[in-house]
This record gives structure tokens, C-alpha cells and sequence, in this order.
């Protein structure tokens, strides 16, 4: 097929190079370059520069544009592949192509529509994950979908998630073009009844509690990212989670108990146990590392 893809994070560059290996991909569309990460530096989204290493012609566009559309309209796509582009799309788009406009949804719909399926999923306990294939249309994350796949969450932090996400989301929307190719895609309405909505992870929510269970905070470490990283403060100090564990240990609530290079926080209901930090200032580290630091009987936690 002749494919216009769409995409910007990491979570969409399986897609798009396992479509450039059996697909031609005309055109890649992704948002503009912007300053990231440490460095402050305005560097392209991880699809452009995916995109440049394959060759592919690439058009950046924040927004659905006149441009945008006339570039993808020149094409004559034969369908268009979508996986977290970042912004919404005309009926021009979702109707140019003969096959439609298809997205790769991190999750199970009709549960989790939105921004942040992934995150809202761990931070939730669910128990597993998944991804859908559906054609796009106005309403959002609304539209049938052709395939689903899973898998158990288990011990697995975000990036580890979003990563097999990111691949398995790659395998089914190839697998799904191959469907449509042949006739053969059936197309499963969503049940309104069941749907339901994620909306974007705020920095505040991701603040570990004294005052809640340590299977709250243990939640929180887990669906912890970049963007809205797990948070405390020991000592006064502080530091993101990297790692946790909840442990049997009773430890009074708000203190912190270390014990042969062991750091307990007291919950509301037990302990969670740190096991990889990064200090404010500093490098990331063990935990056995950083707690040679803390002194005193009376060691107090609490939100960053």
C-alpha cells in the first residue's frame, strides 16, 4: 500500500519503520522540532528523525493545516496510518484515502480514550494492557476498531510498557493493512455503554503520600515518567522514585526506616520500600548507594 504515516513520540517509530519494510511510506507528517530534554536544545521528534534515516520525505506541521492537507492529498495515499500524531484531524484527512485513516490507541478500547491510556492504566492496577487498530473519526478514540492485542502488566514500569506497546501496536496495524488489503478486516463498533475516558497525568497526582497505601505509591513509581515523575521528600530533600516495592514492614506513617541498606517508607497502611532513586542534583542511584546518607532515629517523608 501507499501509506501517509503520522506520528511524533518514540511510541510511534516501530510503526513506522516496520511499515517502511513492507509498505511505501510517501510521506511522513510530524510536529515541528522543539526544545527537549536536558539540554534545552531544539531537536526533532524521534518520527522525523526516524523518517531522515530511512529516507522518507517528511512535512512538519503543529496543527492540521492548508499546507498539511495539500501535502498529504499530493500523495494519493491509499491509506493513512496514525500512531500518537498529537493533534486532530479534519474530515479532509480522515476521508483522502480509498482504505481511510487508521490509528494505533495504547489501549483496549472502548476503555481508556484519551491522552494517557498507559499511564492511567498503571496507575489504576489494571492488570493488563493492550492496543487497538481503529479508522479514526471525529469523536475521540470513538471509531471501530479491527484488532486487538495484550499482555499482563506484571513488575513492567512505563517505559518498559510503552515500549512493548509500541511494538505490538507496530505488528497489529501491519497485520490490520494486510486485512484491509484482502478484504478480510472486520471492523467491531465500540460499545458506548463501556467507554471510558483518560485524561492527561498531572505532576501533582504523581506526588507519593504518607497518607495513602503503599500500593497507591507503589502504583505511582510505576506509571512514574519524565513528564510526571513519582516525587517525595526525605529529610527535607528531595528525590524521584525510580523503583519500589511494597514489603510487609510496618513503619509508622510519614517516618522512614532504614535497616541494613534498606529505606522503608511508612504508609498509610504498611511500607513501601525504595529501591532506586535520583536525588535532586544528582545522578540516578541504588538505593543502598543514597541511604548511607540519611542519619537519625526520627527520619520524616512526606510530598515533595
Amino acid at each position: 500500500m501507499r501509506i501517509v504515516f503520522m506520528g511524533t513520540p518514540d511510541f510511534a517509530v516501530p510503526s513506522l519503520r516496520m511499515l517502511a519494510e513492507r509498505h511505501e511510506v510517501a510521506l511522513v507528517v510530524t510536529r515541528p522540532d522543539a526544545v527537549r530534554g536536558r539540554g534545552k536544545k531544539l531537536l526533532p521528534s524521534a518520527v522525523k528523525a526516524a523518517a531522515l534515516e530511512l529516507g522518507l520525505p517528511v512535512h512538519e506541521a503543529s496543527r492540521a493545516d492548508e499546507q498539511m492537507v495539500t501535502a498529504v492529498m499530493a500523495v494519493q495515499p491509499d491509506v493513512v496510518c496514525v500512531a500518537a500524531y498529537g493533534a486532530l484531524l479534519p474530515d479532509s484527512i480522515l476521508s483522502c484515502a480509498p482504505h481511510g485513516c487508521v490509528n494505533v490507541h495504547a489501549s483496549l478500547l472502548p476503555k481508556g480514550r484519551g491522552a494517557a491510556p498507559i499511564q492511567r492504566a498503571l496507575l489504576d492496577g489494571d492488570e493488563f494492557v493492550g492496543v487497538s487498530i481503529m479508522r479514526l473519526v471525529q469523536a475521540m478514540d470513538a471509531g471501530p476498531y479491527c484488532r486487538q492485542a495484550s499482555f499482563a502488566v506484571g513488575e513492567q514500569n512505563c517505559p518498559e510498557v510503552m515500549a512493548r506497546l509500541a511494538g505490538l501496536g507496530a505488528r497489529e496495524l501491519v497485520a490490520a493493512l494486510d486485512e484491509m488489503a484482502a478484504g478480510r478486516a472486520v471492523w467491531v463498533e465500540q460499545d458506548e455503554a463501556k467507554a471510558t475516558y483518560v485524561a492527561k497525568v498531572e505532576k501533582r497526582e504523581m506526588l507519593l503520600d504518607p497518607a495513602d497505601s503503599a500500593l497507591v505509591n507503589r502504583r505511582r513509581v510505576q506509571a512514574s515518567l519524565d513528564a510526571a515523575p513519582a516525587r517525595l521528600s526525605v529529610a527535607g530533600r528531595g528525590l524521584r522514585a525510580l523503583d519500589a516495592r511494597v514489603v510487609e514492614d510496618q513503619v509508622e506513617p510519614g517516618f522512614v526506616r532504614v535497616e541494613r541498606r534498606r529505606v522503608m517508607l511508612g504508609c498509610s497502611d504498611g511500607a513501601l520500600e525504595l529501591l532506586r532513586v535520583k536525588p535532586d542534583g544528582k545522578r540516578e542511584m541504588d538505593v543502598a548507594a543514597w541511604s548511607a546518607g540519611l542519619r537519625g532515629d526520627a527520619i520524616v517523608w512526606g510530598r515533595a
